[in-house]
């Protein structure tokens, strides 16, 4: 058993939706962010290296990357605040189950979602798999 959201908590944020999505082996989803909304991602089955870029012109993390491994070898809840871009790419033989909690009901009348291309040149980052 693994608590990925509770009432109470620091980090809690109000769901107004929760969502699930399966991703294949070799798949890199990246990067958009949002204005307004506040994301919560769990991933129950596979492994995904999640790549965060802070965009937050009054952060003192902007510009920065942060890479965070979640799923079956590291099970953990990740809070993507607005303003921070996200993407992932699925590690090993398996598909990724990833649900992720909103603080905000999706609008297809106006989406708060923007789009930067996975080999963005400002983020910078390279996806390929080293060998060590």
């Amino acid at each position: 058993m693994t608590e990925v959201t509770k009432s109470g908590e620091e980090v809690f944020v109000e769901i107004k939706q929760a969502t699930y999505t399966e991703t294949y082996p070799g798949v890199i989803k990246a990067f958009h962010w949002h204005k307004k909304q506040t994301d919560i991602w769990f991933v129950a089955s596979g492994m995904a290296q999640v790549v965060l870029y802070d965009l937050r012109e009054d952060s003192l993390t902007r510009g920065q990357t942060d890479i965070f491994y979640l799923g079956e070898q590291n099970r953990a809840a990740l809070l993507i605040p607005p303003g921070v871009a996200h993407g992932y790419r699925v590690l090993g033989g398996k598909p990724v189950k990833l649900f992720y909690h909103t603080d905000q009901a999706y609008d297809p009348q106006n989406p708060d979602e923007e789009r930067i291309s996975f080999d963005d040149p400002t983020i910078s980052f390279d996806w390929s798999t080293k060998n060590r």
